[in-house]
């Protein structure tokens, strides 16, 4: 094996992920900033933030898992040179983004009544129920705003949607500034503050990619609004059947995760505290697993519309090697800085030594984590989605989180065992969509040249 073969593609990967890796680090810094200064007021309002993210995180991942079957259809239509269908995948995409936001916040409203039944401690739950309610209607913009980047994104116009997530976390700081303290003429509203930041500031995050995408030449053949007669069912169907086994893969990460959330809780404020800590910092590393695995669908995406199969093994395998290279770095960092990273949320010494302890575990899994989401955008770019669905569940569900509960809770290792269970699961979520891409690509060439 030649290694430079993989190495010369570092370069058009960075390209193309950096912008993603910046947005999504957006995206995720929007909730960072909101729990570092809202791990100031203290550790019980800290978890009520978690607590109340818990349910929405699981309605996000599945809006988002639909949001992204948009990307690999626009990024095979390019492919191809084909901007009509380009277009109309747009425009379909960005309809069921919005219809998905609305039902999602009328979903989270009627889910309500859950948090008082979670087992997490009375004065938490107080405190989530307002912060709550605010967050979940954010996920209108947010959602349309998904509907805008998945098509850039397609295109490999990722800069875009850096530049508003850069500007949302400028708007957001200020509000949490002025809304969480109470600064100059503002109100003290504490976490609710912190809750209005971020639906003001994903409003205007919308507003602006919008204007940006309106005012330049390059995207004026997809802006064209659809006529009634242009609207089909086979593309919302088509968008569907990819979105939904994706859906389910990010909602069987993400449940696991929010059943992390719901486990630590159990055994108190701090532990909960902690536990929001490490996953924030975990978050914040994956954030860059998303881009490359972005750049792994796109790019696998344009291959596969020229069926060029052996080129396409030849990217994926370099984005591959690229997000295991990134990753061994943070697990480096996380268990250096293990001691020191959990300041920066709480000067509470329980929780900082609780956080401490599963950082470690965080630096562990660092590349399985890494490794398993870009070989999932991989396989999205082969639009290959529902086996993959599958081996999440198996990896998660199955394998992971009885691991989570019994380590956790039977032997009484608290989150600790938790977090071993989370490296449990994505460990074998990774070695099995390793399997089943390697099987795949193999399949491709083969078929193409005439082998089976």
């Amino acid at each position: 094996m030649n290694l430079s073969n993989y190495t010369s593609e570092f370069k058009n990967n960075l390209k193309l992920a950096t912008p993603v890796m910046m947005g999504s680090l957006g995206h995720l810094t929007v909730g960072l900033i909101d729990d570092i200064m809202v791990g100031r007021l203290g550790a019980v309002q800290l978890a009520a933030t978690s607590l109340g993210n818990s349910l929405v995180f699981i309605a996000l991942s599945i809006g988002l898992g639909f949001s992204f079957a948009i990307t690999p259809l626009i990024a095979e239509s390019d492919g191809k040179g084909d901007e009509e269908k380009g277009r109309s995948v747009f425009q379909h995409g960005l309809i069921l983004t919005t219809i998905l936001g609305v039902v999602m916040f009328i979903m989270l409203l009627l889910l309500k009544p859950i948090l008082y039944h979670l087992d997490q401690p009375q004065e938490v739950v107080v405190l989530a129920i307002p912060y709550y309610e605010i967050v979940s209607l954010s996920m209108i913009p947010l959602m349309i705003f998904q509907g805008f980047k998945q098509f850039t994104d397609g295109l490999s116009q990722t800069k875009y949607a850096m530049w508003a997530t850069i500007l949302t976390n400028v708007v957001n700081v200020v509000l949490n500034f002025a809304l969480i303290y109470g600064l100059w003429i503002f109100p003290r509203l504490e976490i609710v503050g912190a809750a209005y930041g971020t639906l003001i500031s994903r409003i205007v995050m919308v507003v602006f990619l919008y204007y940006v995408l309106k005012n330049r030449e390059k995207f004026n053949v997809f802006m064209n609004l659809l006529k009634l007669a242009e609207i089909k069912k086979s593309i919302f169907k088509k968008i569907i059947n990819l979105g939904l086994p994706t859906a389910l893969q990010m909602l069987f990460e993400v449940g696991l995760f929010t059943a992390s959330v719901i486990l630590a809780g159990t055994f108190g404020a701090y532990a909960q505290a902690a536990n929001q800590i490490a996953l924030k910092l975990a978050s914040t590393t994956f954030m860059l697993a998303v881009g490359i695995g972005v750049a792994a669908t796109v790019r696998i995406g344009n291959q596969k519309g020229l069926n060029n199969y052996v080129e396409l093994r030849r990217i994926a395998f370099s984005n591959f090697l690229l997000i295991l290279i990134i990753m061994s770095i943070f697990t480096v960092g996380f268990i250096a800085l293990k001691d020191i990273l959990p300041w920066a949320f709480t000067d509470n010494l329980v929780v900082i030594s609780i956080a401490s302890n599963l950082l470690i575990i965080a630096a562990i899994f660092q590349l399985s984590d890494g490794l398993q989401a870009v070989i999932l955008g991989g396989l999205r770019g082969l639009q290959d989605v529902n086996i993959p669905s599958i081996i999440t569940f198996i990896a998660y569900w199955i394998i992971g989180f009885p691991i989570c509960y019994y380590l956790g809770t039977t032997l009484n290792y608290g989150p600790v065992g938790i977090w071993l269970g989370l490296l449990t699961a994505l460990t074998s979520s990774a070695l099995m969509l390793f399997i089943r891409f390697n099987y795949l690509s193999n399949k491709l060439i083969l078929e193409k040249n005439g082998i089976t």
